[in-house]
């Protein structure tokens, strides 16, 4: 069912634009547009699409914002939540920042379409899935493929990111703007990073432990990004989701529930040419020793996604190698293992000592 009118949480960023090209399409109003720093592309929203709320990061660009209701910060997101009415919510932020709009979206009744993934990965527990479409390719591919037939194991497909094909000696002595070089993709600063340690993997699978009820997923490179997922079913079959590397389908179906018309091309066969598949090997990224353990104890979630966001802080300002990173996470997980919150409080509660804990050992 298309939704009156959506609130977009995350307009600047890659998947918030795509949302808006999506809305545009199909004339679909938006109330609320929530940014972080880009004022100037904001602006070029406003003009265009008239919301009735804004939201920005920082006291500091209110003046520049061309629009009468401002809102700023985490705490003016939640009370742009409140006072919107919109039935549907697409959290396009970036990192923890995301996890109580989500939560603030789901406890006043909205349908979230989420691009957050840090919502699930924090706080999964305590998120009823019923409320949520996800806005990523991989998860959109399992749940395309899905049936009633008994499944075996879900899978989800990795780029490699920037370092992939890179001498592993050579990868010590990578540098941020290296880091950003993606092969395939065009995103953010921080899932850029995580893609190149893997770090968004490891998210995607405690995502798709929570979205699809089963820890029994994994995950394998696929260097083109063409194939987004496959399941493999107990009777020895396996499907993938074949899709070309853009976010517009999942966007569509996330905000409509079902797509009638193109709004990709079809996949180009022949032109695509060999596929291959890699395992992800530790060596390459450290990170993945933690995906047994976290699915296993998904509530340590917290953990790692606290330190990870300070690790990239650390390895932007130079302070850390790139493998430094992984070795900050890795110290951290192992601290702080026995934590395992009861409630959101809780959470928070450890958010804020893990970060103390990286900072001050960093």
């Amino acid at each position: 069912m298309t939704p009156s009118s959506i609130v977009l949480l995350g307009s600047t960023g890659s998947i918030g634009v795509n949302t808006l090209i999506i809305a545009e399409r199909y004339h679909l109003p938006i109330e609320a547009l929530v940014a972080g720093s880009n004022i100037d592309l904001l602006n070029e929203q406003i003009a265009t699409h008239r919301p009735q709320y804004v939201a920005i990061a920082h006291e500091r660009d209110r003046h520049r914002v061309q629009h009468e209701n401002i809102f700023v910060g985490e705490e003016g997101i939640l009370e742009l939540l409140e006072r919107s009415s919109s039935p549907t919510v697409v959290n396009a932020l970036v990192g923890y920042a995301g996890m109580r709009p989500t939560l603030k979206a789901i406890e006043l009744g909205r349908h979230v379409a989420l691009a957050n993934k840090e919502s699930l990965v924090v706080a999964g527990e305590f998120i009823d899935t019923s409320h949520i479409t996800p806005i990523d390719s991989e998860h959109f591919g399992l749940w395309y493929l899905l049936n009633d037939r008994p499944i075996s194991r879900l899978v989800i497909t990795a780029s490699g990111g920037a370092f992939r094909d890179w001498e592993i000696d050579t990868m010590k002595d990578a540098t941020f703007a290296d880091a950003l070089k993606h092969p395939n993709w065009s995103m953010g600063n921080k899932i850029t990073i995580d893609s190149a340690t893997m770090t968004n993997k490891i998210f995607e699978l405690l995502e798709a432990k929570w979205l699809f009820g089963t820890a029994n997923v994994d995950a394998v490179i696929e260097k083109k990004s063409i194939i987004h997922a496959l399941i493999e079913f107990v009777d020895g079959s396996t499907t993938a989701h074949f899709a070309g590397v853009d976010m517009k389908l999942p966007i569509a179906f996330a905000l409509f529930g079902r797509v009638e018309e193109p709004i990709l091309p079809p996949t180009d066969l022949l032109g695509i040419g060999a596929l291959e598949f890699r395992p992800i090997e530790a060596d390459r990224y450290p990170i993945w020793n933690l995906k047994d353990d976290i699915l296993t104890h998904p509530h340590r979630g917290a953990v790692l996604n606290a330190a990870n966001e300070v690790a990239i802080q650390a390895f932007e300002r130079e302070e850390c190698t790139f493998f430094g990173m992984s070795d900050m996470v890795l110290d951290a997980y192992r601290k702080f293992e026995d934590v395992h919150p009861a409630s959101i409080e809780e959470i928070m509660a450890i958010d804020g000592e893990v970060r103390k804990y990286v900072e001050i050992r960093n």
